[in-house]
C-alpha cells in the first residue's frame, strides 16, 4: 500500500487487526524483509505497520535533498493519514533518528518506545578523520589536471577507497540526503524524550558503538538498556527469539 502526498510516496505494509498499534521504523536501505519474523509473531496480538522510506525499496526519492527533518515530517503525516495513535515504535538504526524526533522534538504522543542499536549520536571528529576528509578533497582536485578520459575512473576509485560502503552504494541523488542526516547529531533531543523505553543493543556493533547505547541510556529519563553479548549492528537478527521474548515482555 502506498501514502502519497505532495512530496512524498511512502510504501507502507499492514499486518494484524487489533486495537493495539506498532509502528516499526527500519534501518536505512531496504531492510523491512529483515522484520518479517518479527512481524509474524507480534501481528497475533497488535497491528503492525512497516515501511521502506524514500529511496528505497518501494518508494520512490524526489529529486531534491532532504533532511531527517523532512523524513520525520512525512511520517508524522502517513500516521495522521492512517489514524495511528499513541504507537508503540520499534526503530532500528536510521529509525532511531525519526523517532527520536517523533519523541523528543515534535513531542508526538507515543506509548513505548522500542531502540535497536539506534543511530542519532554523531561521532566525535578526530585528527585521523580530518586527515582522510582533507586528503580525499585535495586527491579529488589533482584528477582534474588528468585526461577527461581518466577522470571518472580516478574518481570513482577515490571515492570508493575514502567513503564508507553505505555511501558509496547509495545512487548519486541519494548521496547528499545521506550526507545530511549523518551530519545532525540528535544528542539535544534524548533528554526531551518522556516516553518508557527499551533499548537492545549488539556488544559488538561497528556501526553504532556501544558507547552510543550507555549515552542513550543516560538521556533518556525512562529507559533500559540490555546489551547482546557479540551481536552486531543487526542484533535482531543475531538473536531473534531473545529479541521477541524481550520486547513482548516488554509490552506487557
Amino acid at each position: 500500500m502506498y501514502y502519497r502526498n505532495g512530496n512524498f510516496e511512502i510504501y507502507y505494509e499492514k499486518y494484524g487487526d487489533s486495537k493495539e498499534t506498532i509502528l516499526i521504523l527500519p534501518g536505512w536501505g531496504f531492510t523491512r524483509p529483515t522484520f518479517y519474523p518479527l512481524i509474524n509473531s507480534l501481528s497475533k496480538n497488535y497491528t503492525v505497520y512497516i515501511v521502506d522510506y524514500p529511496g528505497f525499496g518501494k518508494s520512490s526519492f524526489k529529486e531534491y535533498d532532504l533532511t531527517i527533518y523532512d523524513y520525520a515530517s512525512a511520517f508524522r503525516e502517513l500516521m495522521l493519514e492512517l489514524k495511528i495513535e499513541e504507537p508503540i515504535i520499534i526503530a532500528h538504526s536510521f529509525g532511531g533518528r525519526i523517532t527520536t524526533l517523533l519523541s523528543g522534538y515534535y513531542k508526538d504522543n507515543i506509548k513505548k518506545l522500542i531502540l535497536i542499536d539506534t543511530a542519532g549520536i554523531k561521532p566525535k571528529t578526530t585528527l585521523k578523520k580530518l586527515i582522510r576528509k582533507y586528503t580525499y578533497k585535495f586527491l579529488k582536485k589533482l584528477t582534474n589536471l588528468l585526461p577527461k578520459k581518466k577522470r571518472k575512473k580516478v574518481k570513482n576509485y577515490l571515492l570508493k577507497k575514502y567513503s564508507s560502503q553505505d555511501y558509496y552504494d547509495l545512487p548519486d541523488n541519494v548521496k547528499k540526503t545521506f550526507q545530511n542526516i549523518v551530519n545532525e547529531d540528535l544528542t539535544k533531543y534524548l533528554k526531551e524524550i518522556n516516553t518508557e523505553t527499551l533499548i537492545i543493543w549488539g556488544e559488538r556493533d561497528t556501526s553504532t558503538p556501544l558507547k552510543d547505547a550507555y549515552k542513550m541510556n543516560k538521556e533518556i529519563k525512562d529507559s533500559g538498556l540490555i546489551v547482546f553479548k557479540g551481536a552486531s549492528h543487526y542484533a535482531y537478527l543475531d538473536y531473534p527469539y531473545l529479541t521477541l521474548n524481550i520486547i513482548e515482555a516488554f509490552l506487557k
